[in-house]
């Protein structure tokens, strides 16, 4: 989730610890960053009454400063929240309940203990003499990380590992080819990783401004930006599951490569081994790209040739392909850490739900698959607004499928079109949901007659959030910010928000799909009662209501005039064939006039003179 989705999901209690942390950063740095102190200046420094799209803009602005001094706290807190911060910022684990961390960390915990073991059986085995063999490098950096943590106490100071001797064990470590794995249980030997009181250090990084505890619900959330920072920190040139999608398109060889690299077992190991051992090693993908995966007697333009056929493998579509082999191997991590938005644009919300609904007719098996990939918590539904909270991309399910799968996935599925087979999937997808986009009278109308006619399969049961959908899709396509996060922190079991339009960080529209099938639209009463309800939760969130936008095949006369004599709030109505007309004059303009503003006037709409506008 977006920081700006998670300061809306809390309370001002729970954002405080966070509030706090930044206000000192922007105090310290404002000192030399001119830009920072202008904007500091300009809430007159009281950060902790500025509203929640400032606190976003200074976090941005201050992100530089506060990743140094994260660094330097994280360093001093101890091998136990590194332990977290590991856990925390990996892919799936940005939102959780609390006691899915603690079952997460007990389960690391005891991986790192059994691993630490058997490395210290190792150390104490030794080496034949003369041979500089993986026991050999391991028990020099067994031997240097000790000495940095004890040193202190040879001049009666407290055991600790300071910034400067970090770095040079991260440079031995590189050196001596000690995989990320491998060093965290080394360090447990000498610094070991204490097995509880996993809650009092969640509330330490709490106090440095890492994450939030929703106490109500007891739910930890990291935001993106944060866990941007940890992999920074890290040394993550990309995240978990980004080096997973380049490990499962390279090929077995390119695998065996890697692994030979780094003096592992190859002989006997299948594909899903080596690309899990690979993944544990926990080596920056950009190493991968430049050095490891090529033979060693590979040409410099082999390898440039090498990486421009993974970029069409992985989709990845850029405007240059760079003119060294460093330029183009930074392309491709730049291209895949920019990636998310992109990836959730290709498919209106409507479509990726269609998709995901697809994906688990003929693959039963995929939330089980998704759980394991992401860590999901056993007990929650995966649906599409969690995948999108978690930043799970359409293709992130797709590259958990290896490409025989995926194949096979097409095929069943029906879908005969030829090319990059994940591409394909999706596309199909997209394809659905102009179909409907085209009937959108017809399934406003519940017409399940016209529906059948087109071919279009529904259930009548299905109509009402069918055409939810499709409206989120045609805003979507209209330039509109759909904020499912800020939709699902919100709804609750009685009142429940159709939809969710971002103008801002602080500013929305909410809306609201109406299926009529006889006459005239006319529930005023009633939906006035939700519209004001949703209305109220927003606000409670810190966001201003600028708009209610109710849109249903046509309205009564009554209704109409009603929602223009309402005082309580702004609510402006729009027929479907109008937003369908508004949506096919803004796709037929090579560059359409169109604003926000237009749906704000209040009243019924007229669609015909808005169109024109476009």
């Amino acid at each position: 989730m977006k920081l700006s989705s998670v300061l809306s999901s809390v309370n001002q209690i729970e954002k405080s610890k966070f509030v706090n942390f930044l206000d000192r950063i922007c105090s310290e740095a404002s000192e030399t960053d001119k830009e920072l102190a202008k904007k500091f200046r300009n809430i007159d420094g009281q950060i902790k009454d500025a509203s929640n799209s400032e606190v976003t803009q200074l976090f941005r602005l201050a992100a530089p400063v506060l990743t140094k001094e994260v660094r330097r706290l994280l360093a001093l807190s101890g091998a136990q929240a590194d332990l977290l911060v590991n856990i925390l910022s990996r892919d799936g684990n940005c939102v959780a309940q609390l006691s899915w961390i603690e079952r997460l960390y007990a389960k690391e915990w005891k991986a790192i203990n059994q691993h630490s073991k058997r490395i210290q059986e190792s150390i104490q085995a030794g080496s034949e003499p003369g041979v500089f063999d993986e026991n050999r490098r391991l028990s020099i950096y067994y031997s240097c990380l000790k000495e940095a943590y004890l040193n202190d106490e040879t001049s009666n100071r407290q055991a600790k590992i300071s910034d400067e001797e970090r770095g040079i064990l991260n440079v031995l470590a590189h050196q001596l080819d000690v995989t990320a794995e491998d060093r965290t249980a080394i360090e447990h030997l000498v610094i070991p990783i204490e097995k509880s009181g996993v809650q009092d250090c969640l509330n330490q990084l709490r106090e440095i401004g890492l994450l939030f505890i929703r106490k109500k619900e007891q739910t930890v959330y990291v935001p993106d930006e944060i866990v941007a920072i940890l992999h920074r920190i890290q040394n993550k040139d990309i995240a978990d599951k980004h080096l997973l999608r380049i490990l499962r398109t390279l090929s077995d060889a390119e695998l065996s490569n890697i692994l030979k690299a780094h003096d592992k077992r190859i002989r006997g190991v299948e594909r899903n081994e080596k690309i899990d051992s690979i993944f544990k090693m926990g080596v920056p993908a950009a190493q991968i790209l430049l050095q490891d995966m090529h033979n060693d007697k590979s040409l410099i333009n082999e390898r440039k040739e090498r990486l421009k056929q993974l970029i069409e493998d992985l989709q990845i579509k850029l405007e240059k392909l760079g003119t060294t082999l460093e330029e183009r191997c930074g392309l491709i991590v730049d291209a895949l850490n920019n990636s998310a938005e992109r990836e959730f644009n290709v498919l209106s919300a409507a479509g990726y739900k269609a998709m995901f609904e697809a994906i688990s007719r003929h693959l039963p098996d995929i939330t089980k698959r998704l759980r394991e990939e992401f860590e999901l918590e056993e007990n929650t539904e995966i649906d599409v607004e969690m995948l999108r909270a978690l930043s799970i991309t359409p293709y992130d399910i797709l590259y958990i499928l290896t490409n025989d799968q995926a194949k096979e996935l097409k095929a069943s599925m029906g879908i005969t079109r030829r090319g990059e087979v994940r591409q394909v999937i999706v596309e199909a997808f997209a394809n659905a949901t102009d179909k409907l986009i085209e009937n959108y009278q017809a399934l406003a109308q519940r017409d399940l007659a016209t529906l059948k006619q087109k071919n279009i399969e529904i259930a009548e049961a299905e109509i009402g959030v069918k055409f939810e959908e499709v409206t989120k899709a045609i805003l979507e396509e209209l330039g509109f910010d759909i904020d499912e996060d800020l939709r699902r922190s919100i709804n609750t079991a009685k009142d429940k928000a159709d939809i969710l339009i971002s103008l801002s960080d602080d500013d929305v529209i909410i809306g609201e799909a109406k299926t009529c099938k006889n006459g005239d639209f006319a529930k005023y009463s009633t939906t006035s009662r939700q519209v004001k309800a949703y209305v109220n939760r927003c606000e409670a969130a810190g966001k201003r209501v600028s708009q209610v936008l109710i849109i249903a095949p046509t309205f009564s006369a009554d209704f109409i005039e009603s929602a223009e004599l309402d005082t309580e709030v702004n609510i402006s109505l729009l027929e479907a064939d109008g937003l369908k007309k508004i949506y096919e004059a803004f796709r037929s303009r090579r560059k359409p006039n169109f604003s926000a503003k237009l749906l704000t006037k209040g009243g019924l709409l007229k669609a015909d003179l808005i169109a024109k506008r476009i």
